[in-house]
């Protein structure tokens, strides 16, 4: 049974990093649609003032901007590597002007926020894989420059 086997296919690393982008993306998505849509800036900003986040003004809503449109980036496996190292900042954040003081346990402590880092992190370091707008877009600018350079080492003077 292949499922036991100690190597992993290129197809099974692919769907492994769909995975994880569309259930990390999703989560990281939620919390920042609940930051910008249900707190809104004001809400977000005084939360964080209460939390004794620095310069609550400004690291809220990029937060829940970070949060939403970094989901959605890995929902789709766009700009991952970005997404995933904003992302990855976001969390290292969390944890240590927030969660840290609550030690490791959830609901308070580090636990979650550490999942999420090191899912973003991740995705950061490997990429979106195969299965992804960036494999597409990659893809694309790999095929145009294969053309070009074939069209560079054609002799002058003769039609292709």
């Amino acid at each position: 049974m292949r499922l036991f086997q100690p190597t992993t296919t290129p197809r099974q690393s692919d769907a492994a990093l769909a995975i994880l982008r569309v259930v990390a993306g999703v989560i990281f998505a939620a919390h920042g649609a609940q930051k910008l849509f249900v707190y809104g800036f004001a809400g977000v900003t005084g939360a964080f003032g209460q939390m004794g986040v620095p310069f609550p003004g400004i690291v809220g809503p990029a937060t829940g901007l970070v949060e939403f449109f970094g989901g959605l980036a890995l929902v789709a496996g766009l700009l991952t590597r970005l997404a995933g190292i904003g992302l990855t900042t976001i969390m290292l954040g969390a944890i240590f002007l927030v969660h840290l003081s609550a030690g490791f346990f959830a609901p308070n402590g580090v636990e979650f926020p550490l999942a999420l880092a090191a899912m973003a992190t991740t995705l950061a370091v490997t990429g979106a894989g195969r299965w992804s707008l960036d494999a597409l877009i990659v893809g694309r600018q790999g095929e145009s420059r294969q053309l070009e350079h074939a069209a560079s080492r054609r002799p002058l003077g003769r039609a292709a």
